[in-house]
Formats: C-alpha cells, sequence, structure tokens
C-alpha cells in the first residue's frame, strides 16, 4: 500500500496523484517528493523571499541528508505504507517541522529508492490564508539540524 501526505491548504492538486505514483508502479520506489521546482506543471508565481528561503531550507538539508532533493518543503509526498508507519512511531514533529524531520529520517532508510517528480503548484497569498512567517523558516532550520545532527 502506499500513504500520500499532502497539505490540505489546496495549494498542491490532486490531479498530480498519477505522476507521484509513477515510480512506485514502474520504478519500485519507496518515497516520492513532489516538486514544484520540477518538470512543466502549472505554477502560480508568488513571493521571492518563499522562493529564496524554500531554496535555502532544501540546500540545509541536503548537505546533511546526502539526498539531491529540488523541494524538500513540498506538502505533497508519498510513501511506502509499511515504510511511514514505522517511520511515523518516532515523528515527532508538527507543523514546519515535519518536512526537515521526515525528510532527516528518510534518509537514512537502508537501501532508499527515493523520487522526485514534478507537480503543479497553486500557491496562496497571505489574505487567501497562507500562514508560513519568517519565524517558520527559523524552526524549520532549527529542526533540519536537531533532526540530522542529534
Amino acid at each position: 500500500d502506499i500513504v500520500i501526505v499532502q497539505d490540505a491548504d489546496l495549494e498542491y492538486s490532486v490531479d498530480d496523484y498519477p505522476t507521484i505514483l509513477e515510480p512506485f508502479l514502474h520504478y519500485g520506489a519507496n518515497v516520492v517528493y513532489g516538486s514544484r521546482f520540477m518538470g512543466n506543471r502549472p505554477h502560480r508565481i508568488l513571493y521571492f523571499w518563499h522562493y529564496l528561503a524554500n531554496q535555502f531550507l532544501t540546500f540545509l538539508s541536503n548537505l546533511y541528508t546526502n539526498l539531491n532533493l529540488t523541494d524538500m518543503e513540498t506538502g505533497c509526498k508519498a510513501f511506502d505504507g509499511k515504510l511511514i508507519r514505522t517511520l511515523a512511531t518516532s515523528l515527532e514533529s508538527t507543523r514546519f517541522g515535519f518536512e526537515p524531520e521526515i525528510t532527516a529520517r528518510v534518509s537514512r532508510v537502508p537501501n532508499l529508492k527515493l523520487f522526485e517528480v514534478g507537480i503543479s503548484y497553486s500557491g496562496r497569498t497571505y489574505q487567501e490564508g497562507k500562514k508560513v512567517s519568517f519565524l517558520d523558516g527559523i524552526y524549520a532550520t532549527y529542526a533540519i539540524l536537531r533532526y540530522n545532527l542529534f
């Protein structure tokens, strides 16, 4: 079985599920990250500083995990059911610490088959309900360090 984890804020589309599932069905994936920065799917362009912060957080995470992700902070991920149930027993983070923690834990899985696929993205404005703040970026940085170094 496969478990898809997706933010409930309507920025990601269920129409991308076939793309997310393809690496499981054809390449033996056990984890798939949807990337807002790959492929030719539609993207609503919004805030430069959010993009820059995402690139920094992804770089920092890649530095410690030895992965080569383009979008560690994606809100659309899929996992082999058995794997995510095993990892879920030790997860501690909520909110914006979840992505750094799950990425750190996934990076330590033996024989990991992690794929990244391009997905669409329709980002919201703060007026439309976007909640992320500068402090969330600070916490995500802390989470990257915490779950990779300790």
